[in-house]
């Protein structure tokens, strides 16, 4: 097998029933639609932590993202990833890749922990978790739109430019193998459609939970059709390009989100995104907080209009992009996510294991159909193979399952570590 092209695509926020191939008939997502017709549909794929942030460091590490003291959303101050965590785009650059992110880093604000520290050798877009899509102003105030380690001024809508830098790429990348992230902002608040003017300018702070955006609460839902449908275009447009230049049968395309979608908000923000048949979104360890959209597309390779459902995570990117590079990884590195190659090429089970998700004093792990959710000192037990919407509490009627699953996560806990915030 030749190295193929491999093209991560992560959307942010975008919930399980954002997108028509995983039952939306609201939102047009032809182009990611046509991803799942022509490759495989996961419906048991779980983002590593709720929020953004977590679910980025385990993608780059493979490894629960605890290991590399990241557990929440990083804040303006908050330490981000060491320059000594070994990432996927240092493993393929090290391998001879062309590699280039685009869009969201959100691991990190100071260059040290920038993504041209960490493998990549092109970086356009934004440091912080959320900036205004047209002035590129962070809700404290400043300007974030960098190309590698320099602030630049570009015009233009976040998702756009993200795309054509995605699109640039490509074409001057095409002779070589190439490794692309693309990192969207999209349908991360604030909520703006492509149309909109600029909503913050630099040195304000925007902290007003009530007026996420340009639009009224009551706008919003519209407002973010729009917002995923920008976002399929995009997704169109990548994979135009990979066609026009004869690249599709030489190039693995991963779609996926960093966490579950938002339904309620502060401020009176109400059914922003769809989770599907799953309980709560985003910042939530229910299944609605961290199952997501997940596709993986390579014609000629992956039989087209497959489904797996076995249980896979982010982490699982790392090995699994290493081992169709044929790449190994370094023998002194502890991976915990697993190789992917089998599922998609073979439909192979996976060997059985253990999930887990922290965020703070709320946790969850999963075994087989049971999934343990801990809220503090509160224990919740469901069997999702008979209830995946987790409504029937079953931790009296099985004292033994609940006790066994709360020892493996006490076990996880004291191996990753008690997650405490860094601050600089």
């Amino acid at each position: 097998m030749n190295r193929p092209n491999i093209i991560l695509i992560v959307a942010d926020d975008l919930g399980y029933g954002d997108v028509g191939c995983y039952g939306n008939t609201v939102n047009a997502t032809p182009h990611i639609d046509a991803l799942a017709d022509g490759g495989m549909k996961f419906t048991d794929f779980h983002s590593n932590g709720p929020v953004c942030s977590p679910t980025r460091a385990a993608l780059l590490t493979g490894r629960y993202q605890q290991r590399a003291g990241i557990e929440s959303a990083l804040g303006e101050d908050e330490q981000g990833l060491s320059s000594s965590e070994l990432t996927v785009s240092t493993c393929l650059q090290n391998a001879g890749y062309a590699t280039g992110m685009f869009g969201k880093w959100h691991l990190g604000m100071s260059l040290e922990e920038g993504p041209n520290r960490h493998g990549f050798q092109q970086f356009i877009g934004h440091r912080h978790g959320a900036l205004d899509y047209r002035s590129h102003v962070t809700k404290y105030g400043a300007v974030d739109w960098w190309q590698n380690e320099e602030l630049c001024n570009e015009e233009g809508y976040c998702t756009e430019l993200i795309t054509d830098h995605a699109v640039r790429f490509i074409e001057e990348q095409q002779r070589s193998p190439f490794f692309l992230f693309v990192s969207h902002s999209a349908i991360h608040f604030p909520w703006m459609a492509p149309e909109d003017p600029a909503h913050r300018r630099p040195g304000v702070r925007y902290e007003d939970l009530s007026r996420l955006g340009p639009h009224a609460p009551e706008e919003v839902g519209r407002v973010v059709r729009k917002m995923i449908e920008s976002l399929d275009d995009s997704v169109g447009r990548i994979m135009g390009t990979v066609r026009n230049l004869g690249l599709e049968q030489e190039t693995f395309v991963f779609f996926t989100s960093d966490n579950g979608g938002i339904r309620k908000y502060a401020g009176g923000f109400n059914e922003i995104s769809s989770n599907g048949p799953f309980r709560d979104g985003k910042g939530s360890v229910y299944e609605g907080g961290h199952r997501v959209p997940a596709i993986a597309y390579w014609p000629g390779t992956f039989a087209p209009g497959t489904t797996t459902s076995e249980a896979t995570l982010t982490m699982d990117l790392f090995p699994t992009c290493l081992s169709l590079a044929g790449v190994d990884s370094p023998n002194d590195l502890h991976l915990d996510g697993m190789d992917l190659r089998s599922v998609m090429l073979e439909e192979m089970p996976l060997p059985e294991r253990s999930l887990f998700w922290r965020l703070g004093r709320k946790r969850a792990m999963r075994k087989a159909e049971w999934k343990l959710c801990a809220h503090g000192r509160e224990r919740e037990l469901y069997n999702l193979s008979e209830d995946r919407s987790e409504t029937e509490d079953l931790s009296r009627a099985n004292p033994k399952i609940l006790e066994a699953l709360e020892a493996d996560l006490s076990h996880w806990e004291q191996e990753v570590g008690q997650y405490t915030a860094v601050y600089r």
